[in-house]
C-alpha cells in the first residue's frame, strides 16, 4: 500500500494539504498505541506498524520535495544507481558556473560571490516555476499523458540535485 492509497487520495504532486492533514490525525486517533493495550501482542504490532506508516505517510505527503521524490520512486521513474544524463544546455550553464566557482576558491571575491548566488537561485527560481507548471499538469492529465510530463519532472528533479550541490560550494564559501 502507498501512501495515498493509504490516506485515500490519488497519487498527486499537489494533494489538498488539508486533506492530508485531516487523514494523519483521523488515522492518527485509530491507530494510537494506547488504544490496544489490552490487545494481544500480534495487535499491538500491527497497529503500531499502522501508525508508523502513517506518520511516515504525513511526513512525505506534507513535504514538496519527499512527495517528488516519493512519486518518481513510485511510479519506477527513479532507479537506484542510476547514471543520469542531464541535457546538454543544462551542462554548460553549470560549467560556466563551476569554472567561477573554482575562480572564486583561488581568489575570494564577496562581489562575484554575491552575484554567482544571485545566479543560481535565478535558475533554482526558473526550475522550480517550470516543476510547479508540469506537476499542475500532471495533476490534471489523463494516465496517457502522464508517462511523458513524469518524464520532464524527472528531468528537473535531478537538474535540482545538481544545482544544491552548487548551493552548497557556495554556501561553504560564504562562510
Amino acid at each position: 500500500m502507498n501512501y495515498f492509497e493509504l490516506y485515500e487520495l490519488p497519487i498527486s504532486f499537489n494533494p489538498d494539504q488539508q486533506l492530508v492533514k485531516k487523514k494523519f490525525y483521523e488515522l492518527s486517533k485509530k491507530y494510537h498505541p494506547d488504544f490496544y493495550i489490552n490487545q494481544s501482542q500480534e495487535k499491538q504490532d500491527e497497529v503500531l506498524e499502522l501508525s508508523t506508516l502513517n506518520n511516515k505517510a504525513f511526513q512525505i505527503l506534507k513535504d514538496p520535495q519527499k512527495r517528488l521524490h516519493y512519486i518518481l520512486s513510485l511510479k519506477g521513474e527513479l532507479v537506484e544507481g542510476e547514471n543520469y544524463a542531464l541535457p546538454q544546455n543544462f551542462l554548460l550553464e553549470m560549467m560556466e558556473v563551476n569554472e567561477a566557482l573554482m575562480d572564486l576558491e583561488f581568489d575570494p571575491d564577496p562581489v562575484k560571490l554575491a552575484e554567482l548566488k544571485s545566479q543560481t537561485e535565478h535558475i533554482e527560481k526558473e526550475l522550480n516555476n517550470e516543476l510547479q507548471a508540469l506537476t499542475i499538469v500532471y495533476d490534471g492529465s489523463t494516465v496517457e499523458n502522464q508517462e511523458s510530463t513524469l518524464k520532464a519532472i524527472k528531468d528537473i528533479y535531478y537538474r535540482n540535485k545538481y544545482l544544491h550541490r552548487i548551493k552548497e560550494s557556495l554556501t561553504r564559501m560564504a562562510s
